[in-house]
């Protein structure tokens, strides 16, 4: 049997996403972007061997994992003017993105791409936490 191929059981039954973890290089940088800006919630984290942070956003965590020797490179390895739509990223759904736009230019947070909508309706801002991860932010259009 192939990795594609299932068996009579059936293919697992994946509920939603748990996490997302990413490797920083600065966690206060990085709690001030993920509190100050998105408005995520620092929750407990459980006392591992290495610095890091966890934030809740809905059902899903973002798990940031301190830079160090066991950890691989902090960051996005994709040249920054690579980082948009197109290359490695995750996205939160919010209220209203244009009203997000509005605030992360009061916050002097760079867009990186959009706002744009997407031929389903959903208009999709990006843009990049402080160790270059790109993130999405996206929600319904009015219109749709």
């Amino acid at each position: 049997m192939s990795a594609v191929e299932t068996d009579a059981a059936g293919p697992i039954a994946v509920r939603t996403i748990d996490h997302v973890t990413v490797v920083v290089g600065d966690l206060e940088s990085s709690r001030a972007f993920y509190v100050g800006v998105l408005g995520m919630v620092e929750v407990p984290r459980p006392g591992f061997s290495f610095d890091g942070l966890w934030f809740q956003s809905g059902p899903t965590q973002i798990h940031l994992i301190l830079e160090h020797e066991g950890s691989g490179p902090s960051g996005n390895l994709v040249p920054a003017e690579f980082r948009g739509s197109r290359t490695h990223h995750f996205a939160f759904q919010v209220d209203d993105v244009y009203a997000c736009v509005e605030r992360l230019r009061e916050l002097d947070v760079p867009v990186v791409a959009g706002p744009k909508e997407r031929p389903d309706g959903a208009v999709q801002v990006f843009v990049c936490d402080p160790d270059g991860h790109v993130v999405e932010l996206t929600s319904m259009s009015a219109t749709a």
